[in-house]
């Protein structure tokens, strides 16, 4: 009984995060057409489903439905359908124990920060595996470039999470919102201030491009390079799971803007308002956060070109490796001596 109920209830937490996350990324896509076409100074999306194109992500959702489903005939053709898939079941897998509210969140593991890390690494191993079954020498470019790209970046990405847990004494993401929900005495005023506010700016910013670069987005989308390497690991796929690697994209870029908002701004806290509220009102407040984040990385997609993989490489070993240790030590020496 009790081993049926702990099924039951990890597949509607399950369902849940898969329709959470189908619901954020289709509004995610539509705000990145309508923001680049405003930077760009154009219309945009407008007819699908009325003024103002609102209906243009479902349309072009149902014309990759209707697209023929394609394996090359020399292609790994278990590994290459499998691989959007583990793709996108690492997405849903990070959902799962990002904190929305003190009680509303699937899983608050007291191992949450290093369990976000290792799951948020299995996306690549899903990336290198359409690569190399695709039997296309630009699919398996792309795929090595994201190995390259994931190598580099995830140190930085671990060492800024590394900070956060360090001041925060818990790798419990739950944990990591009360510890910013605490009150600071600061004279005769005590307030609760994010740990953005409180000595991991530097954190926060190394964090925020290690994520862009993860997510292998503009100014870092070198594993995909249209005018390099046609669609990288996407080259051979089309139909639902071309779709399914889309969708993952944005999905990703939600989930890891959530995280951002859980490590750096507080997460689901609110000054002022009644713990018991935020159940009610923290979702929304974990949103907004995010959404400040996906924000930045549209317009970021929109003001920046794309780096040299000799650049990308500089910017992650010469500079972000070496600061984002160096910040672990000042915060581990303030986080002993206070």
């Amino acid at each position: 009984m009790t081993s049926g109920f702990f099924w039951l209830d990890t597949f509607v937490k399950v369902a849940i995060a898969l329709g959470f996350m189908l619901g954020l990324a289709l509004p995610v896509i539509y705000a990145e057409l309508k923001i680049m076409a405003h930077m760009q100074n154009r219309v945009g999306p407008y007819y699908a489903g009325g003024r103002w194109g609102w209906a243009q992500p479902i349309a072009d959702g149902l014309k990759f439905v209707q697209k023929e489903d394609l394996v090359p005939a020399d292609a790994d053709a278990p590994v290459f359908k499998t691989a959007p898939y583990v793709v996108i079941m690492a997405t849903i897998a990070i959902f799962v124990v990002i904190p929305l509210g003190p009680d509303l969140v699937a899983r608050d593991l007291d191992l949450g920060a290093f369990y976000l890390l290792a799951i948020s690494s299995i996306g690549t191993l899903g990336v290198l595996m359409a690569g190399w079954s695709s039997a296309n020498k630009y699919s398996l470019m792309g795929g090595l470039r994201a190995a390259a790209q994931l190598i580099a970046y995830e140190l930085p990405l671990l060492l800024a999470v590394l900070a956060v847990v360090v001041q925060a004494g818990t790798m419990s993401l739950t944990g990591i919102v009360e510890a910013q929900s605490a009150a600071i005495t600061i004279g005769p005023i005590s307030v609760s201030l994010p740990f953005i506010l409180t000595g991991q700016i530097i954190s926060f910013v190394i964090f925020v491009i290690a994520m862009v670069a993860e997510l292998s987005r503009i100014p870092f989308d070198m594993p995909i390079a249209e005018s390099e390497l046609t669609m990288g690991y996407l080259t051979e796929y089309s139909s639902v799971r071309f779709s399914m690697f889309f969708l993952a994209e944005y999905a990703s870029l939600i989930a890891l803007s959530m995280v951002v908002a859980t490590l750096f701004l507080g997460g689901y806290f609110v000054p002022l308002v009644p713990e018991a509220w935020l159940n009610l009102v923290g979702p929304m407040v974990v949103l907004g956060k995010a959404a400040l984040i996906v924000f930045f990385v549209l317009w970021i997609r929109s003001t920046f070109p794309r780096l040299r993989e000799d650049q990308l490489q500089n910017l992650a070993w010469r500079w972000l490796i070496p600061i984002s240790l160096v910040n672990i030590l000042v915060i581990s020496f303030f986080a002993v001596a206070i």
